[in-house]
């Protein structure tokens, strides 16, 4: 039985091993897929394992999409330009580290048919997950980009990254007319942004990445003006879709059944 692991801290609200094992039962496939708190100094073991075959592939989460890359063989040109890697597989025996998050966030925007090509947009975090996102708005065409963390020098390190963006204080609200929420707050309800939504005015998309839960402070204070709205179950999907043909060769279907699976 092939085994496969999502590994990040926290990663108690994973949706992955449900949505994975999903998948794999609905294709008969003779696999298992499970999720591990992990730490620093597990990474190393952990990416041995899967050169040894113990386990076929890794899911990286938070906070370790980019620590993991000294371990790795070969980056894909989309998390080499990243710096980011969510998905780990092997092939001739080399750890391969790919990025999924990139077209999954892309693909969830298209759907929606939002158009970001002339709209200006705010990010709220520098995690993980960012690289993808900027590099996706980029490729769409995003003409201005505002990006604002807690913590200003990993801001200003992804500005090193991406000339294109401007980086500004946390809590400063630019015009904008999309803000993503790419941060940690909204997983666990005590933790709260500190910045007044209610002055950003109307007709604004409210972007949050968390999934789970399915509401949030920031969902809610789009809400709240009658903003478009969007969580990140739509990326998750999608990034996860194209992790799954990566280490089984197969494009599994995304449909109402599997959504209201998830949220069940």
């Amino acid at each position: 039985m092939k085994k496969f692991l999502v590994i990040g801290n926290p990663i108690e609200h994973s949706l992955s091993p449900k949505l994975h094992n999903y998948w794999i039962k609905k294709n008969s496939l003779d696999a298992i897929y499970g999720k591990l708190e992990t730490y620093d100094n597990d990474l190393s073991e952990l990416c041995k394992s899967v050169k040894k075959g113990d386990l076929e592939g890794l899911n990286v989460t938070v906070p370790f999409k980019k620590s993991i890359i000294p371990h790795l063989d070969i980056l894909s040109s989309n998390a080499l330009r990243t710096q980011s890697v969510n998905t780990i597989s092997l092939n001739k025996g080399n750890l391969v580290g790919d990025n999924t998050d990139i077209n999954g966030f892309e693909l969830s925007i298209r759907k929606l048919n939002y158009d970001v090509s002339d709209k200006t947009v705010l990010i709220l975090g520098a995690g993980g997950v960012v690289p993808s996102i900027i590099f996706a708005l980029l490729r769409m065409k995003v003409p201005k980009i505002f990006l604002s963390n807690r913590t200003k020098k990993k801001a200003d390190n992804l500005k090193n990254l991406f000339k294109e963006i401007n980086v500004v204080e946390w809590g400063e609200l630019p015009k904008f007319d999309m803000i993503i929420n790419a941060t940690t707050l909204g997983l666990n309800k005590v933790d709260k942004f500190g910045i007044d939504f209610s002055q950003v005015g109307k007709n604004k998309f409210f972007y949050d990445v968390i999934y789970a839960p399915f509401q949030t402070e920031f969902s809610d204070a789009g809400n709240a003006d009658g903003n478009l709205i969007e969580n990140g179950l739509n990326m998750f999907l999608f990034q996860g879709q194209q992790a799954f043909n990566i280490w089984h060769n197969v494009e599994p279907e995304i449909n109402k059944e599997l959504i209201e699976f998830l949220k069940n």
